[in-house]
């Protein structure tokens, strides 16, 4: 007998639907149990799902006579991967046998879950995009592990259930009254709820007042940024709290941040949509695979986690150069392409980039206090660690040393990360107005902060005076500044001119601009910093 349920395999981070369909027939004479094929190119996940189903129906109760089972999995050009189809299988299984029924309510449901061997639901990957292809494909409503139910439930307009095991799934299909029942969640409300919890704040970091701005600055206009300074400066403590002054998620960038946390498993029980901007922190040794994603099963990596938030990497050269390369394409494409031989997959990764570093391998290298112990050539080493076509992403690039003791000893908190908020959100308001203005006239993409200017919008939007031409130039001889540092100092220029609500570029914004620019001297790997 023949039986049809529904379910979906995620690739990226968009959902791709999939039928089950299970053929039963009886086994031979000297057959003693179950035999299950399974087609339409699984991975081992899925052919180890018979395993797991064959136990879990036993458990559960219930028992089969000795039957060949053949499940498809349709369309079967397209790879499966993942434990969310056990559920379904199981289910299809059922429905041969005649003992789930077949009926329209099983037609227009989507169902995933993995099984444990007491047939009890565990949880899988990929439940929110998932759910909103069941909805653009008119499904009445989806069925998941109960761990899962909060983060597909934002999905308006769809009936999302919530199961702990594989025999409430068959008494819902029954036709059993109140089984299940429907998890409903306003998601606007819950939204803004949560949208400024966010635990750390600078009213906590004393003095260093030129990085604040600097940080400032950077979200302003959504510049990369990177600090250099002796250890114990405060690098990490004012990056972790770069996300706090950053313009609240939307509700369709967090909509999108939530679906990359959900295809890689990283989301919480009975979390559902991100409400902060993320903030991902990779450890020196991650690999090249775990920081811009891929693998055997592509999965998301730090960086597309870090989409619509922060990306911080600290000691910054002691990451692994090649891993470090690979950052430089998606810093300026705002996404990731992992290519196979059969298919390709994009992960979006639209990150604000910050770094930190020692001055030399000691780290104490000018610290006014402490001596350095390395050599120059040590330091020389260290430094160019880095390479230039990375530092030539990143706009910003700052100084910063130890905070004496008489600023430690104050009692007076610094000013908060809601201040600084509120002029960044004014900022990033008129180049959002400038931008959409361009958008609406066909002039330009669609971009949303100055960061993102091109060649051609920054001779419309960053024009300088005579007078700021001439400091730009001699800047540029005197400091001995390569030509990409250019385009850097208007973008940085722009946004500092927009913080100061000035429709005009004037000296003191490039001034400032020029100020930022540190690693970009000529001598800058000889002098430490």
């Amino acid at each position: 007998m023949l039986a049809k349920t529904y379910s979906a395999t995620v690739a990226g981070i968009a959902a791709i639907p999939v039928t089950i369909e299970v053929n039963v027939d009886a086994a031979g004479k000297e057959q003693l149990g179950m035999r299950m094929t399974i087609v339409g190119l699984p991975d081992n996940s899925v052919k180890e799902s018979f395993s797991r189903i064959d136990s879990a129906l036993k458990n559960s109760g219930i028992k089969l006579t000795p039957q060949n089972i053949v499940v498809n999995l349709a369309p079967g050009d397209i790879r499966k991967e993942g434990t969310g189809f056990d559920l379904p299988i199981a289910l299809g299984i059922l429905m041969a046998n005649n003992i789930v029924s077949q009926t329209e309510r099983a037609a227009r449901f989507m169902v995933l879950g993995e099984l444990s061997l007491d047939g009890s639901l565990q949880p899988i990957r990929g439940a929110l995009p998932i759910a909103i292809k069941a909805r653009e494909l008119g499904f009445d409503g989806l069925i998941v592990p109960r761990h899962n139910v909060h983060e597909a439930a934002v999905v308006n307009r769809l009936k999302v259930y919530g199961a702990d095991t594989l025999q409430q799934v068959m008494e819902f299909f029954n036709g059993v009254p109140d089984t299940l029942v429907p998890t409903v969640i306003d998601t606007r409300a819950e939204f803004y709820a949560h949208q400024n919890d966010y635990e750390l704040d600078f009213a906590d970091v004393k003095g260093q007042e030129s990085i604040k701005r600097a940080l400032e600055v950077a979200a302003a206009g959504g510049h990369n940024l990177i600090m250099v300074g002796p250890p114990g400066a405060g690098k990490s403590m004012m990056a972790r709290r770069l996300p706090g002054i950053l313009p609240p998620l939307t509700l369709a960038e967090s909509l999108e941040t939530t679906q990359i946390h959900s295809v890689a498993g990283k989301l919480k029980g009975g979390t559902g949509l991100i409400t902060e901007r993320p903030f991902q922190a990779p450890h020196h040794t991650v690999s090249q695979v775990a920081l811009v994603g891929g693998g055997a099963n592509p999965m998301p990596g730090a960086i597309s986690l870090a989409h619509n938030g922060v990306l911080f990497l600290d000691e910054l050269p002691e990451f692994q150069r090649q891993a470090l390369e690979v950052l430089r394409q998606p810093l300026e494409d705002r996404k990731i392409t992992i290519s196979r031989a059969k298919y390709s997959i994009d992960y979006p990764c639209n990150f604000m980039f910050v770094a930190s570093m020692n001055p030399c391998p000691c780290g104490y290298y000018s610290h006014p206090t402490k001596p350095c112990q390395c050599t120059p050539g040590q330091i020389n080493r260290y430094l160019n660690k880095i390479s230039g076509p990375l530092l030539d992403r990143i706009d910003i690039q700052c100084e910063i040393q130890a905070v004496p003791f008489a600023q430690l000893s104050k009692l007076q908190p610094g000013e908060s990360s809601a201040t600084i908020r509120e002029r960044v959100i004014k900022a990033r308001a008129i180049q959002e107005a400038r931008f959409s203005a361009l958008a609406a006239e066909g002039k330009g993409p669609r971009i949303h902060c100055n960061a993102q200017m091109s060649e051609k919008m920054l001779a419309q939007f960053a024009r300088l005076d005579a007078q700021s031409t001439e400091m730009l130039r001699m800047a540029m001889e005197r400091l001995k500044l390569s030509a990409r540092a250019y385009s850097r100092i208007l973008k940085v220029a722009r946004t500092i001119a927009d913080l100061a609500a000035c429709e005009d570029i004037l000296t003191e914004h490039i001034a400032e601009a020029i100020g930022y620019r540190n690693l970009d001297r000529s001598d800058w790997a000889e002098r430490g910093f």
